[in-house]
């Protein structure tokens, strides 16, 4: 049955398309999550020197702390916003997932003790939670099952082109003007034109779920989410391959987020080049993903998950085994590739294998455990880089990343009639 048809049978997805037809609102969410990236990027340089600087902590486990709460947090709020995005629309998210980001600058900037830092995390994570996981599933809406790996790579380019020209900006601005304030000036104009643009120009997608289910047996909407949750995790392989990659994936993210500015000062690095290096990573991860997301839809998500995976761990270990900037800044650039090729394929293949009812919440279940990998990279590398070593975290880091790329290879199953699992089984 055609979109057509369904629409003239359901009178609320009445002139309803899938594709980019709707381009418009597709683009306003594409700038939309620039600005939630831009609120992750304030933090990638100069947090954890505020840890170590400012606060004279000298523990690398209590440094990267506020990383554990935005991981944690940030895990949970994505696996309620599918089921908040289904009941309440995927607008209202949208904007509470703003308005919790909005004290985020002024609470880093005014911090007097490190446990603020830590609180703003929190509310970081609700605001990444919410906001960020419901542009992905709008923008999965708007195009319909032919070019989701188009759509994601659009989303995760804008995002994290955001984070990569931030952390550069606000490492350049440190090196001048210190730590604080100046550098996170940058979030109050995020926070505020991404909450002015949610409520104003963004228009709810759930009729185009409701035309893309058209005939679709309605047993598939009845699944609960628990039943959800489980076929998500561990139940389906192609489900649990995903999960536990984009775990390890956030994984290696979150360690390079507390260790890497830490480990590169440990060896005379100024926060100029270690803004610069923390900008490379998140920037090629960002633009690649036009061409990668895009490719997934083509190649099909298997085989640049396992080669993304891989190029992740090679990078890793040249940043343990190196202690040069140009060698840092050429394994910034693989680091960044290797995610680029992840990171859209991974969300498509979680889309390709959910039926569109229960779509929002198998995407929320895996980013709840793809989101949970940054607290316990963080807490993880914090612990082994205290008692061994950074370079030792950073390495057992990347030995992990190449073991979940071996766990894809071997259980994922990924062709076009995998792509099309649900359509016919359920």
């Amino acid at each position: 049955m055609s979109v057509s048809d369904t629409s003239a049978r359901n009178p609320s997805t009445s002139g309803v398309t899938l594709g980019l037809a709707n381009w418009r609102q597709f683009a306003l969410l594409v700038v939309i999550n620039a600005f939630v990236g831009g609120m992750v990027g304030i933090e990638r340089t100069v947090v954890p020197l505020i840890g170590s600087e400012e606060f004279g902590i000298a523990s690398t486990t209590l440094v990267v702390s506020f990383i554990v709460s935005f991981g944690v947090v940030k895990a949970f709020a994505n696996l309620v916003s599918g089921h908040l995005a289904d009941v309440w629309g995927r607008k209202s998210v949208l904007v509470l997932g703003w308005l919790v980001g909005l004290p985020v600058p002024f609470m880093i900037i005014w911090a007097p003790s490190w446990g603020w830092i830590v609180a703003a995390n929190a509310l970081l994570g609700v605001n990444q939670g919410l906001a960020w996981s419901t542009t992905v599933i709008m923008k999965v809406d708007l195009v319909g099952p032919k070019s989701r790996g188009l759509a994601v790579g659009l989303n995760e380019f804008a995002g994290y082109l955001a984070v990569g020209v931030t952390a550069f900006l606000t490492g350049y601005l440190a090196s001048e003007y210190g730590l604080r304030p100046i550098p996170i000036y940058l979030g109050f104009g995020y926070a505020i034109v991404g909450t002015m643009l949610s409520i104003l120009l963004v228009r709810d997608t759930r009729a185009h779920v409701r035309a893309e289910i058209g005939d679709t047996p309605q047993e598939a909407a009845a699944m609960s989410f628990w039943e959800v949750f489980a076929l998500t995790s561990f139940r389906d392989r192609n489900l649990f391959a995903a999960s536990q990659a984009g775990l390890v994936n956030n994984l290696n993210d979150g360690m390079s987020w507390g260790i890497f500015p830490l480990f590169f000062a440990a060896f005379g690095l100024g926060i100029e080049r270690i803004g610069i290096l923390k900008a490379v990573y998140p920037a090629s991860w960002g633009i690649l993903q036009i061409a990668t997301g895009p490719l997934s839809d083509r190649w099909g998500r298997k085989g640049l998950i396992v080669a993304g995976m891989w190029v992740q761990a090679a990078a890793l270990f040249l940043v343990a085994l190196t202690r040069e900037f140009h060698s840092w800044l050429i394994a910034s650039l693989l680091l960044g590739l290797g995610t680029a090729m992840v990171y859209p394929s991974l969300i498509a293949a979680v889309s390709d294998a959910s039926h569109a009812s229960w779509r929002a919440r198998s995407l929320s279940v895996y980013r709840f455990w793809r989101d949970l990998g940054y607290a316990i990279g963080a807490l993880s590398a914090g612990v082994i880089a205290d008692l061994f070593g950074m370079a030792w975290a950073i390495g057992t880091v990347a030995t992990l990343t190449f073991v979940s790329g071996l766990i894809v290879a071997l259980l994922m199953r990924d062709s076009p009639e995998a792509r099309r699992t649900h359509a016919r089984r359920r």
